[in-house]
């Protein structure tokens, strides 16, 4: 099973990137399966219905949240009809679900949403959550799962990884919108820190730089905009899984010009 994961998808800029670039990364890579997260898509806070068909249209199968997830109201209906996730230690009481079983191939794939506390709105403990959450899934027979980690600290990303590594075939870290320099095979786990952003990389997380400049320099309050036209970038984790474990992963970033640059995993 060979799947795709997309880190935070931020605006058009983002979106524009993934219907130029994904679907020859589907046909090269021989991707049964893409996630992507999406609580930026639209306009950089949230995901709208008619940018969620935008998404889902470009070839992505499946897509994660985090705590931008609730910024636009029609998400409550989407997360019902449409193959979104949310992350799964918001109160059970909430709207649709933290965790998909797919089916690929005659393989289950399990993709796990999570949220982390510094930084973050109230949820319940993710790591707890975690647990429990992969013991029912082993129950179930489900051997490859995903864990898309939507959280401010690395130690956090780097503790869920690490109590997970023998259970989980993949922890990937989302919401600080850097890619980091982490993506590694450990007993058969893949784990980086963070994907990075899928948009404008030539400002600031995404966003255009006045406003963060102007927030920095005097505290004051100010609305975060995309800018309409800038530097882009394509970022994405490609995976190979056997009987649950990871045994070929590698980074894969993709930029207006045409470049594309690949980094392979480190495998311990």
């Amino acid at each position: 099973m060979r799947v795709g994961f997309i880190g935070d998808v931020v605006g058009r800029p983002g979106r524009e990137m993934i219907k130029r670039f994904l679907p020859r990364i589907k046909e090269a890579e021989g991707l049964d399966f893409v996630v992507a997260n999406y609580e930026n898509a639209s306009h950089g806070f949230g995901l709208t219905q008619k940018n969620a068909k935008e998404l889902l249209g470009a070839g992505i199968d499946a897509m994660t949240g985090g705590n931008h997830t609730w910024d636009k109201k029609e998400i409550a209906g989407l997360l019902e009809s449409m193959p979104l996730l949310r992350p799964a230690n918001y109160p059970d009481e909430v709207p649709g679900r933290g965790v998909g079983i797919y089916e690929i191939a005659g393989e289950k794939l399990a993709v796990v949403n999570l949220m982390g506390h510094y930084g973050m709105p109230m949820t319940d403990n993710p790591f707890r959550k975690a647990r429990a959450i992969v013991e029912g899934l082993k129950a179930e027979g489900v051997q490859t799962t995903l864990v898309d980690f939507h959280a401010e600290a690395t130690s956090e990303k780097r503790a869920l990884f690490l109590m997970l590594k023998s259970d989980v075939s993949a922890v990937l870290g989302t919401h600080t919108h850097v890619g980091t320099d982490d993506l590694q095979i450990v007993e058969g786990c893949c784990y980086v820190t963070d994907v990075g952003l899928t948009g404008c990389r030539d400002n600031v997380i995404g966003m255009d730089a006045k406003v963060p400049i102007e927030r920095f320099m005097t505290g004051l309050p100010g609305r975060f905009d995309v800018p309409k036209k800038c530097k882009k970038i394509l970022q994405i984790v490609v995976m190979e899984f056997i009987e649950g474990r990871c045994v070929a992963a590698k980074k894969v970033r993709c930029y207006e010009s045409g470049e594309i640059v690949v980094t392979q995993a480190w495998v311990e």
